[in-house]
């Protein structure tokens, strides 16, 4: 009997630690993206700030201006917020994990959906860059 207890505490306990595996993953940042158009042409700073906001407004961030070339971007989905730091030039961008809640944050390592969330990011920005 105590032999069967301790084999299923040993397997939840095994479970329980393979299911935080499954649901995080390492913190996804995007570090010095380049601006550029399909144009090729250049843009000023105010431009790609517009274009930020625009592409994580209509993601469902709320984008907001966090000092001079920096926007800071919240996301609040199904109980989880995350909050990134959005630092911008007229060259480049780059999305940096800030803070959140229930993201399940430990060594490194964040709810694997983050890093979906910032990935969708990216991609609106590319696009809204792009066609400027």
């Amino acid at each position: 009997m105590r032999a069967t207890r301790i084999r299923n505490a040993v397997v939840a306990a095994m479970l329980v630690a393979g299911l935080g595996a499954c649901v995080s993953a390492p913190i996804y940042n995007v570090t010095d993206a380049p601006v550029s158009t399909v144009s090729g042409k250049s843009l000023a700073p105010a431009q790609v700030r517009q274009a930020i906001i625009t592409a994580g407004s209509a993601l469902g961030w709320r984008i907001v201006d966090a000092g001079p070339g920096r926007l800071e971007g919240t996301l609040s989905l199904r109980g989880h917020v995350a909050v990134v730091e959005i630092p911008y030039s007229a060259k480049a961008y780059s999305i940096q994990y800030k803070g959140g809640e229930n993201l399940q944050v430990a060594n490194g390592t964040i709810h694997k959906n983050y890093n979906g969330w910032v990935q969708n990011l990216d991609r609106g920005i590319r696009s809204a860059i792009s066609t400027l």
